[in-house]
């Protein structure tokens, strides 16, 4: 969703940058840099359907920023994929991997299509034509693109075949969030849902209040939401409404997370969970509850609904759930909001780690990724919060002051090329 009413998704991502930029006094110059991304590749998908008729998909990648590494960012299928949208997620992307200090640049990627519609033999025929208008772009030391929304591990498992087909041998570093017997990594598929648990639990924490018993509303049950509910509710919080596209659930003496689940596999939706009562998205982000987790798409939270909130929390399980307008409601309504660059940053900060893993041929046990992923997302958290709290500011201008900050200065010790 690049937009919705009148909310640009990138105007808002730049928004953020622009402030950041005023807060941190950042030169004019590397302002003017990090506005705009590296580069920027629009390809058309022919794919053959299977009635023997061929389809044009429009496919796009971009590569906001290298300064500190290889860019690395996800690609997703859904029809209202635009430029301005995988411009945007790619900014996003360069200051989710600096505010939690790995060695990347951010990177996005898209094909403009409803897979829903789509056999999984034309998925793949697609798949391997836009991975193949890409060759180029990406690779290990260069783009190493992840899954998205509506994309899994059997499509990044084709990338890594096409690309391999390509240079003549395998190249699992070239993908993450691959399946585990080519290469992929333990703990990959439930990454993002952990790591937002562990950043609730520190902002809990740091605002007096314990994980057990706190109550839990999951905007987007998906394999982002649905990871979290389950193992937020494992650390005794209580999962109180959720939802998907087709509408949601609620129960205020908390859903049972693992009945929904399996309804979620069993009928592809989060409506008519016989385990409690019928409630719009609308109404879901008005439930009163501790921490409200968005894990969706971009623009939840507007200017018109910003007012309605009624969490004490707000943690951002997608990127760009929030305007620019609605965070100063927040802000000015004393609502305590954990960004997205933060907050949903496990799934990249593994995706790390399969990258990792992947170039040395050695691989980690899941409990060793899951520890060092706390790790990272644990400092990462505390940094930000003592950020905001000696700036005097919000988290999320905490959080893109660090992330800003520290691409600043790798441009800074690099200089601009010649």
């Amino acid at each position: 969703m690049s937009a919705v009413g009148s909310v640009n998704v990138l105007d808002s991502a730049v928004q953020q940058l622009d402030e950041a930029a005023e807060l941190i006094g950042l030169e004019q110059g590397i302002h003017a840099k990090l506005r705009k991304p590296k580069r920027a590749l629009i390809v058309s998908v022919p794919t053959r359907m299977d009635d023997g008729s061929f389809e044009v998909f429009w496919g796009y990648r971009v590569q906001h920023n290298m300064d500190r590494g290889p860019c690395k960012g996800g690609i997703r299928y859904h029809p209202s994929v635009t430029l301005d949208e995988v411009i945007a997620l790619s900014m996003w992307m360069t200051w989710k991997c600096a505010v939690v200090n790995i060695p990347y640049g951010g990177g996005k990627g898209g094909v403009v299509c409803d897979p829903s519609t789509i056999s999984m033999g034309e998925l793949e025929r697609m798949t391997r034509r836009f991975v193949s208008e890409l060759i180029e772009m990406i690779g290990p030391e260069e783009d190493i693109p992840a899954p998205d929304v509506n994309t899994n591990d059997r499509i990044m498992g084709w990338l890594m075949d096409t690309y391999s087909m390509q240079v003549g041998y395998s190249v699992p570093a070239v993908v993450t969030g691959k399946p585990i017997a080519i290469g992929g990594s333990l703990g990959r598929a439930q990454a993002t849902g952990r790591g937002i648990v562990f950043v609730a639990r520190e902002a809990l924490r740091t605002r007096g209040m314990p994980v057990e018993g706190a109550t839990a509303v999951v905007q987007g049950y998906g394999k982002v939401g649905g990871a979290f509910a389950e193992l937020f509710a494992d650390m005794g919080a209580k999962i109180i409404a959720a939802s998907d596209i087709t509408g949601g659930v609620i129960n205020r003496d908390g859903l049972d997370t693992a009945a929904l689940t399996a309804h979620v596999i069993d009928t592809g939706y989060v409506r008519d969970f016989p385990g409690g009562d019928a409630i719009t998205n609308d109404e879901l982000l008005a439930v009163e509850c501790d921490v409200l987790v968005p894990a969706a798409l971009e623009n939840v939270f507007t200017v018109d609904n910003a007012g309605s909130v009624q969490a004490k929390m707000i943690v951002e399980g997608a990127n760009g759930p929030t305007t620019p307008e609605a965070h100063r409601i927040f802000v000015e309504r004393g609502v305590f909001v954990v960004p997205d660059i933060l907050a949903n940053a496990g799934g990249v900060t593994v995706s790390y780690f399969e990258w990792c893993q992947g170039l040395q041929h050695l691989f980690w046990t899941e409990d060793e990724v899951n520890r060092r992923m706390e790790s990272v997302m644990v400092n990462a958290y505390n940094e930000v919060y003592a950020c905001a709290c000696e700036r005097k500011i919000d988290m999320r201008n905490a959080a893109m002051a660090v992330a800003v900050g520290r691409v600043a200065e790798a441009i800074r010790l690099r200089g601009i090329y010649p």
